[in-house]
């Protein structure tokens, strides 16, 4: 089993803020990669009942069921290779995927059988280390909306967000709150 804990910052940015990131860093275009991640849960919202998430990456013809839930420092996230035709099993006929994270949801005392896909989100990502951690610039696209966003990735919680905030203050960009992709995406489904 794939676990780690994760541990990030985030921050929502203007579109001029995100090009004035990508002038600072030096990044090409052609550095970012897209991505798309497909969101589940129950039609009760079980696992967001848990402070729970569950999703299938799509990244350069790879599948990856991820599943992240509460930790004392961060979140703990759980990792589970799939094959494309499972991926789709799931997608398009709410077949869980057997493994690790099928057994995970079963411990939280939810059927696999009543998932359900709500949706995708379109990522273009750039990420590179950065300091003591991986800085993330994406570009996120989800039901007619698109938003921009910095995250940097830690396994030191307090050297990190000193080094996020001291990077946000020398490019004078304000500091966020910002929710993960998966409450932004819920937000805007449940929304219109």
């Amino acid at each position: 089993m794939n676990q780690h804990i994760e541990i990030e910052f985030k921050n929502l940015l203007s579109e001029k803020e995100f090009r004035q990131l990508i002038e600072y860093f030096h990044v090409g275009a052609s550095n970012f990669k897209t991505q798309k991640n497909h969101y589940f849960d129950t039609l009760g919202f079980s696992l967001k009942q848990q402070d729970s998430a569950l999703r299938i990456r799509e990244k350069n013809g790879r599948y990856e069921l991820t599943l992240k839930q509460p930790a004392t420092e961060g979140l703990l996230e759980t990792n589970q290779d799939i094959p494309e035709e499972t991926a789709y099993g799931f997608l398009k006929h709410n077949i869980f995927p057997d493994g690790e994270i099928q057994h995970l949801i079963l411990e939280c005392g939810i059927d696999p059988k009543d998932f359900t896909c709500f949706g995708t989100l379109q990522t273009d990502r750039f990420e590179f280390p950065y300091k003591e951690g991986l800085l993330v610039l994406d570009h996120s696209s989800y039901l007619n909306q698109e938003d921009y966003e910095l995250e940097y990735e830690v396994t030191d919680a307090k050297a990190g967000k000193k080094n996020f905030l001291t990077l946000l203050e020398t490019l004078q960009i304000p500091v966020r709150e910002t929710e993960n992709k998966v409450k932004r995406f819920y937000r805007a489904k449940f929304q219109e």
